[in-house]
């Protein structure tokens, strides 16, 4: 597989995020501050993939639907935190820039899927 169709498997690219999240969360230091921002952020990045997961078993087209929109949700709360954790750690700004860039891609996406679902239920 090429890289280019990896990026639009999104259950691949939702895992690999997922990866990368838990990965940075890993070699983060933690203290009384970064771990609640750690443990949130660890939820919400890896429920994405999770969430499209169950979107792709769902049992109705408006089952779906929810579960792309809860997917985006998770997207925009995972940005949040990574907004937070980087006054956490300025020394690894750029790591988390670039999380935060596949994150908004990913908001981006799932903000489609969920956009084009509703224009297509009104016709």
């Amino acid at each position: 597989m090429t890289e280019s169709s990896r990026s639009y498997n999104l259950e691949e690219r939702t895992a690999r995020f997922g990866e990368a999240i838990i990965q940075f969360c890993r070699q983060s230091r933690h203290d009384v501050v970064t771990k609640p921002l750690i443990n949130q952020l660890v939820r919400s990045g890896t429920s994405i993939g999770a969430n499209y997961m169950e979107a792709n078993a769902a049992s109705s087209r408006k089952d779906f639907r929810n579960k792309i929109f809860i997917c985006k949700k998770e997207a925009q709360e995972t940005k949040h935190w990574l907004r937070m954790l980087a006054g956490c750690y300025p020394e690894n700004k750029e790591e988390l820039r670039k999380l935060w860039k596949e994150c908004h891609e990913l908001t981006l996406i799932f903000g489609k899927i969920v956009s084009t679902l509703r224009r297509n239920q009104i016709k």
